[in-house]
């Protein structure tokens, strides 16, 4: 058999950078500065900068970015957050962090991001909602037009989920910019990932970019004096702000890549019973190429025999989760449930060799 294809290689992105984030790290240890010190600084302004955001405050993780921005959003115990069930539950974990209450929305079928029409829908008949998380998955810019648009005639805020569509831009704004504030996750599998966690909140309002500094470091104004409740140890370290502002400068080009990886995909696979995502521009950086198909399993198994992996993101839409205990028995998510049973992963990343992107074309057609 030919070598495996993997979904992703961490091994293969890192390899010709070994030596840059060495010293990198390097600089970080003789530097004497481990906790929130210039590395975080620097890597907080260039990113800011690189989103066209006025703020970034780096944080842990991007599940604490989310649950972080949705509490200097001024979500309460109590209120409700209205959140797509597609995208693996770190929305619907982050709102329940802060108290507060999932309302799902379904989704688009082609694009698997908000539908404007249902977020309209409910937010028309629940008063309780406060904010609402636009993810931008697998990539793909939602229509932050229209959410913004419905969102702002209720007086609710938006947040953007950008875990997976770092560098996505449209119409001159891009991911991070665009809504109220936005959370980042610098996982090593996103297209700007770190070599550990990390995470951090964009905005372009200076109140919402003090309140997360403030939770951040356990709540504090100053030092021991605790301001604000909700508040964590929550930081970006050192040698993650490091790695981070040394790869911020490949993004670009690594996103390039990904999005002609996955427009050869959709312009090649010819096979009437997958269907591709449109050949996209600028507003998809292809974090993952995921198409639907009614005989997953069948396909699964077919690409496996030809050394190609292939994954599932993601199998169980958050309402249907067990943790939930039967709460949302009632919620019908028609699109999320279909998509749920039907889309599959194939391998999107920027060391993918053209040879192996003809092979997955090939096995797909042949199935």
């Amino acid at each position: 058999m030919k070598d495996m294809i993997p979904v992703n290689s961490l091994a293969r992105h890192i390899a010709p950078l070994q030596q840059q984030l060495s010293a990198a790290a390097a600089r970080v240890v003789a530097s004497g500065h481990y906790v929130l010190g210039p590395h975080v600084v620097e890597f907080e302004r260039a990113f800011a900068r690189y989103c066209g955001a006025r703020e970034c405050i780096g944080v842990a993780n991007g599940t604490d970015a989310l649950e972080l921005g949705l509490r200097a959003l001024g979500v309460e115990p109590g209120d409700g957050v209205a959140v797509a069930a597609n995208a693996a539950m770190y929305g619907t974990t982050a709102t329940q962090a802060c108290g507060a209450q999932p309302v799902f929305v379904d989704v688009d079928a082609t694009t698997g991001t908000l539908d404007p029409a249902d977020l309209e829908r409910v937010l028309a008949d629940d008063d309780r909602i406060r904010v609402v998380i636009a993810t931008h998955l697998y990539g793909r810019l939602a229509d932050m037009a229209a959410i913004k648009r419905i969102a702002e005639a209720r007086g609710v805020r938006v947040m953007e989920d950008c875990a997976q569509a770092h560098g996505a831009v449209r119409d001159g704004e891009r991911a991070g910019a665009i809504g109220d504030a936005a959370s980042f996750s610098f996982y090593p599998t996103k297209n700007l990932g770190a070599l550990g966690d990390g995470g951090a909140v964009t905005t372009n309002d200076p109140a919402v970019a003090d309140r997360v500094r403030r939770l951040r470091q356990y709540g504090w104004e100053g030092k021991y004096n605790n301001v604000d409740r909700g508040g964590r140890n929550s930081r970006l370290d050192e040698i993650q702000a490091a790695m981070l502002a040394e790869l911020l400068p490949r993004l670009d080009e690594w996103n390039v890549r990904r999005r002609a990886i996955a427009n050869r995909y959709s312009e090649g696979i010819k096979n009437p019973t997958i269907a591709v995502p449109p050949v996209a521009g600028d507003d998809y950086v292809a974090h993952l190429y995921v198409v639907q198909t009614e005989t997953r399993d069948a396909l699964r198994d077919h690409l496996a025999a030809a050394g190609i992996q292939s994954d599932v993101h993601y199998p169980t839409p958050d309402h249907r989760q067990p943790c939930h205990d039967g709460a949302f028995a009632e919620v019908r998510l028609p699109v999320t449930e279909h998509m749920a049973r039907s889309v599959l992963t194939l391998p999107c990343f920027p060391e993918l060799e053209d040879a192996e992107v003809d092979r997955v074309i090939e096995s797909c057609n042949q199935f």
